[in-house]
């Protein structure tokens, strides 16, 4: 034992628990951590908060500046981060798909004839439709007498056009034009011969109900249809040649085949829903009406015009 120690041993007993105290409160401020600093910590957050959206608004910013077609970083292990081309998005922006129009309807329009030898000379169907149309329009307004009289033929589309062919003047009516025969069965049977002239009804006949007659055969020709067939009686021994005659009627079910026989030619007639239709060019002069005959599906004759009592033979 040095000197010092001697000396610091010999210290009385309340100099050994002073100095004891002093050691034992500096252990306890060295072991005691110090008050934590909330205020200081709490700054600390806030700033690096406003920090990070700082950082990730820049990034946004970013993100929305760049072209299309840039360049994005795809990670990977092989060879490192690699760059991949981004394709090109379209900037169109997307509309409503434009709804497909529905097809309207057609129009009503007449029926058609059975058979096309029935448009003659060059008449189309929708030709022979606008001259029905009109020679309805002209009778409708050039009936006379009262209203509750008078016998509506209806619209075109209740019609079927059974013949259209070129008319001849006379001295009676001067100027070519054309006819046009239309029939329908509802609500009553009706037929018409229309002359057209010009695009103008120029004569309108009209037939309503059956022409039927007491003992009548399978085959009726129709009781007007001799205005198809000859010109004036004005003019007779003198008509203007060639002429397009024609020659309409009735048939029964049981009738496969008509007939008509004119100035020397004969012609088959066309079956169109119980009417016949004959045509021809008569190329002489006639005095005798044309002769009509009618067979059956086995080819027997069931008809003769030159024995029909109601058929008129001889031409005026």
């Amino acid at each position: 034992m040095n000197e010092e120690q001697k000396q610091q041993g010999t210290g009385t007993g309340e100099d050994f628990e002073e100095q004891l105290r002093e050691l034992l409160a500096g252990d306890a401020n060295t072991i005691r951590p110090a008050p934590v600093p909330y205020p200081a910590i709490r700054r600390r957050g806030t700033v690096e908060r406003r920090r990070r959206v700082a950082a990730t608004g820049a990034a946004l910013v970013t993100l929305v500046a760049m072209p299309v077609g840039a360049y994005a970083l795809a990670g990977g292990d092989a060879g490192g981060n690699t760059v991949a081309s981004t394709p090109p998005v379209s900037a169109t922006p997307r509309t409503s798909a434009t709804p497909t129009p529905t097809p309207s309807a057609s129009p009503a329009r007449p029926a058609q004839p059975a058979t096309e030898d029935q448009l003659l000379d060059g008449i189309t169907f929708g030709q022979a439709v606008d001259g029905l149309k009109e020679c309805l329009a002209y009778e409708q307004s050039h009936t006379l007498g009262p209203a509750d009289f008078r016998t509506d033929l209806g619209a075109a589309e209740e019609y079927r056009i059974i013949l259209a062919m070129n008319s001849t003047g006379d001295s009676n009516v001067s100027g070519d034009g054309m006819y046009v025969v239309a029939v329908k069965e509802q609500p009553k049977q009706t037929r018409l011969i229309c002359n057209v002239k010009d695009g103008k009804a120029n004569g309108v006949n009209a037939g309503v109900g059956s022409d039927d007659v007491p003992g009548a055969g399978p085959v009726m020709a129709d009781i007007n249809g001799g205005k198809l067939y000859q010109q004036s009686f004005l003019d007779r021994g003198n008509w203007k040649l060639p002429f397009r005659w024609g020659v309409i009627g009735t048939v029964e079910p049981s009738v496969a085949r008509v007939t008509v026989s004119y100035g020397g030619a004969t012609s088959q007639a066309a079956l169109d829903h119980g009417w016949f239709v004959a045509s021809g060019v008569l190329k002489q002069q006639v005095t005798v009406a044309p002769r009509i005959k009618g067979y059956d599906a086995d080819s027997k004759l069931v008809y003769d015009s030159d024995k029909d009592k109601s058929y008129e033979k001889q031409l005026p």
